[in-house]
């Protein structure tokens, strides 16, 4: 859902993207005064085409503060194809063309990779979120057997050190684990059960 001006459009920057992360788009833009009732509804039915888009997750919006004209717009995809997809489809360049006269300034664009699908900070969008103890679920069936590989393969050539730089170092590991390997795996693998 990325809102650039058609005249200008800026790549979102997302570091240490691994394919196959879930990906999250999230773009700030200023409605002109006055126009806010027809970007909304511009926003619901870019929201209803990315609700049956391959590898859509969840949309969101947030809406100015009282005396603010800034909008953030959160979306979510399975992985960086389906994100790009949606970013290369004449859908989402009818939708820019038609929403492009009512915002001032240029886009602010994020594209957020891997773990920060399952974190969203205060403030942030209401995404439609899985249940918790969906998530709870996952979470334990990729954490538990992560941990106790790590704790098989490394815990014996750390027995010799202080409790406290063994447990640090396992947890750095495990950690490690799941933000670039196993996390990516298990929201992709269970994206359709996820969902709210």
């Amino acid at each position: 859902m990325t809102l650039p001006s058609s005249s200008q459009h800026q790549e979102p920057h997302a570091p240490d993207m691994q394919p196959g992360d879930p990906v999250t788009l999230v773009v700030r833009r200023r409605v002109r005064p006055g126009q806010e009732s027809a970007f909304e509804t511009l926003v619901s039915g870019v929201t209803h085409t990315l609700a049956h888009w391959p590898g859509h997750l969840g949309t969101g919006v947030v809406r100015p503060v009282p005396g603010q004209r800034e909008y953030t717009l959160v979306v979510r995809f399975a992985d960086a194809a389906n994100a790009a997809s949606w970013e290369a489809s004449p859908q989402r360049a009818d939708w820019i063309a038609q929403v492009s006269p009512l915002l001032d300034g240029e886009a602010e664009l994020e594209q957020q990779p891997g773990l920060e699908f399952w974190f969203t900070p205060p403030g942030s969008p209401s995404l439609a979120q899985p249940r918790r103890w969906k998530m709870m679920t996952v979470t334990l069936l990729a954490l538990y057997p992560t941990s106790l590989l790590i704790g098989l393969l490394v815990g014996p050539s750390l027995a010799h050190l202080p409790l406290a730089v063994r447990a640090f170092l396992q947890a750095l590991l495990v950690v490690s684990a799941m933000t670039y390997l196993v996390m990516p795996q298990a929201t992709r693998a269970f994206r359709v059960w996820l969902r709210p």
